[in-house]
């Protein structure tokens, strides 16, 4: 069994974005997921990106937003609603409401996202 006290999660933000990395290759000996909680600010984007060998999938919490895909096109995303992303599958998410986005993104293989963040804590 693993315990991580919410004390030692690490917290990585770009402007308008913190990613609290519940369950990471730095606080976890999992092989098979991260784990993280995605807070944007309203107005707040997730630029559209890949990764090559991971699937991820998503879970609204709160709030409204707008997933931005492949060949710019975007779709309503919802608290309450779920989608995953296949390997290499474009993705991003745009919070064009006016209130806090908040999402948990699973990811499998798990993947050390530090590279796409400015700050550390």
């Amino acid at each position: 069994m693993e315990f991580i006290k919410k004390d030692i999660i690490k917290e990585l933000s770009n402007v308008g974005v913190i990613s609290r990395q519940l369950i990471n290759p730095e606080n976890s000996s999992s092989e098979r997921v991260t784990i993280t909680e995605v807070h944007l600010e309203a107005g707040a984007v997730q630029p559209r990106h890949i990764h090559k060998t991971s699937e991820q999938i998503w879970y609204a919490v709160k709030g409204k937003g707008q997933l931005l895909l492949a060949d710019d096109a975007v779709k309503d995303f919802n608290a309450g609603d779920v989608v995953r992303f296949a390997d290499g599958d474009a993705h991003g998410l745009n919070n064009n409401s006016d209130t806090e986005f908040v999402y948990i993104s699973i990811t499998s293989p798990p993947i050390d996202f530090g590279y796409a963040y400015k700050d550390k804590k």
